[in-house]
């Protein structure tokens, strides 16, 4: 009998959760410039609830396609935080606040993610991460923390604290989410909320559609708001929750971490900001906290996930196939 063949060694040797993780991150990344060049000529509120509609439309289509399943009452309640915190409060905080912000600036504050889906995953998922993972994961956040004070993030202000309320909804809902993918799965999970939050969605994005006047919106604008219904909204999502569901909330979670550097590349794309050394060092120290928190034991306790589901580690499940 041979043996595995050099790919098969080497996709063997990746996990999928991470994978689908940095996929997510990936294209979350660019979320933040593409809402900038949105909300220069777009409503805030037409691009948050729009990109909710449009990505609810696709959702509906998507869980016809597959004949998905309805969620049971018990779902149908963790979906609900999904619909409000993530498809909702995250997107419209966030664009409020890059009316005056810069997207450097928000990657920056919103780089607490990973801290805070860690630690709404202790509450709620179950989990119980080592100490150095903890180690880890506040390291990474104490890098990007002293970049934002060296590139002049400065104090806080009303759109400073939008920015962390919207972290510490955005770690419930990914939370929340990536629990009930481990039965759900991750595409079922955004699409079944996305849908949820058609009936709020759909309503307010015309309501605010017709007091605005597009004949002045540039293509630019119509380009970032089509980016974040399509990838940020929807697909994203797919990978995202995936990944949480296979790899564990707070462990993939915090995958986030290099988000913010990302996003600074695409800044410098798309909006000419200026990469300096000491993005490139922030790079270096966030992958390196990147790798440990991966290498971090990750247990946790058993019981009832959410969704009803028996609680299993995380990296040794997978949710039901998108």
């Amino acid at each position: 009998m041979t043996g595995p063949t050099r790919m098969q060694r080497a996709h063997a040797g990746l996990p999928p959760g991470l994978l689908l993780g940095a996929l997510g991150v990936l294209a979350f990344s660019f979320s933040y410039p593409a809402t900038r060049l949105a909300v220069v000529d777009l409503d805030p509120l037409f691009v948050a609830f729009g990109r909710a509609a449009v990505a609810g439309l696709l959702a509906v289509a998507y869980l016809l396609a597959v004949r998905a399943p309805r969620p049971s009452a018990l779902q149908w309640k963790s979906l609900a935080i999904v619909a409000a915190f993530v498809v909702i409060g995250f997107p419209t905080l966030t664009g409020i606040a890059l009316q005056a912000k810069t997207s450097a600036h928000v990657a920056v504050i919103t780089a607490l993610m990973p801290a805070a889906t860690a630690v709404a995953a202790v509450v709620r998922a179950g989990e119980r991460p080592s100490r150095v993972f903890w180690v880890a994961a506040a390291t990474g956040a104490v890098a990007v923390t002293a970049f934002a004070v060296s590139q002049g993030a400065g104090g806080l202000d009303a759109d400073d604290v939008l920015l962390l309320v919207a972290v510490v909804i955005i770690g419930i809902g990914y939370a929340e989410g990536g629990a009930l993918s481990r039965t759900l799965g991750g595409a079922r999970t955004i699409c079944w909320a996305l849908l949820l939050a058609l009936p709020l969605t759909i309503p307010v994005t015309l309501l605010v559609a017709g007091r605005s006047d597009f004949s002045t919106v540039e293509p630019p604008a119509w380009f970032g708001f089509a980016y974040v219904s399509v990838f940020s909204m929807f697909l994203g999502f797919f990978a995202w929750y995936g990944g949480l569901a296979r790899g564990g909330v707070a462990r993939i979670g915090q995958v986030q971490l290099a988000q913010p550097l990302l996003t600074f590349v695409f800044a410098v794309a798309v909006l000419g900001e200026t990469v300096t050394p000491a993005t490139i060092l922030t790079a270096v120290v966030v992958l390196g906290c990147v790798v440990a928190t991966q290498r971090a034991r990750v247990g946790q306790v058993r019981g009832t996930a959410a969704g009803g589901a028996a609680a299993e580690p995380l990296a040794a499940s997978a949710p039901p196939g998108d």
